[in-house]
């Protein structure tokens, strides 16, 4: 027999039930990345490691040429531990292949005092990394407008641009040989 309370108590169980299950902007799960899109401008101002006589790298200079970004923050250990090596093996791989580019970005969203560009300069030039490589942790440090351009999850974080300039991979790891694969079916 149903009482008043008790379709009370289930129509609130209901209501509550549901509030739980309804996607907000807090509790819906966030897309990462871009996959399938054309690769938005860099904008990023401070850079080294560039050719002579550039002052910026962007990702219309690679246009033709498959193009492995790498996001970074110097004081990531998984950058460390499994990006900065992904990312020198495959440079290694494609080693004087006019058509495969590669640029790194730190993309500073913490850590602003440790996560500096000169700190990324001096990590790139301990390991050996001769690419162009951007430093962007936002106007007044709020943080890289970079990731939130390309919608990266965090660091280390692989985009892998194909000759046209659309987004063909993005994640927070891919394997070396996973990433030669995918780059040379690409070329």
């Amino acid at each position: 027999m149903f009482t008043a309370s008790r379709i009370v108590r289930s129509l609130v169980l209901i209501v509550i039930v549901g509030c739980l299950s309804w996607p907000t902007d807090t509790g819906a799960r966030r897309v990462r990345g871009i996959m399938g899109q054309k690769a938005p401008k860099l904008g990023v101002s401070t850079w080294f490691n560039l050719p002579a006589g550039k002052k910026r790298a962007e990702i219309t200079d690679h246009k033709g040429r498959v193009l492995m970004l790498f996001f970074f923050q110097s004081w990531c250990p998984g950058c460390h531990s499994r990006g900065f090596p992904t990312l020198q093996a495959v440079q290694k791989h494609f080693s004087g292949a006019s058509d495969v580019g590669f640029l790194a970005v730190q993309t500073v969203f913490e850590g602003f005092g440790t996560n500096t560009a000169k700190r990324a300069k001096r990590e790139a030039e301990k390991i050996g990394l001769k690419i162009p490589i951007g430093h962007d942790a936002g106007p007044g440090n709020t943080g890289s407008r970079v990731m939130r351009r390309y919608r990266s999850g965090g660091t280390p974080w692989i985009v892998i641009i194909d000759k046209e300039g659309v987004v063909k991979y993005n994640a927070f790891h891919i394997r070396p040989t996973q990433a030669t694969r995918l780059i040379q079916s690409l070329r």
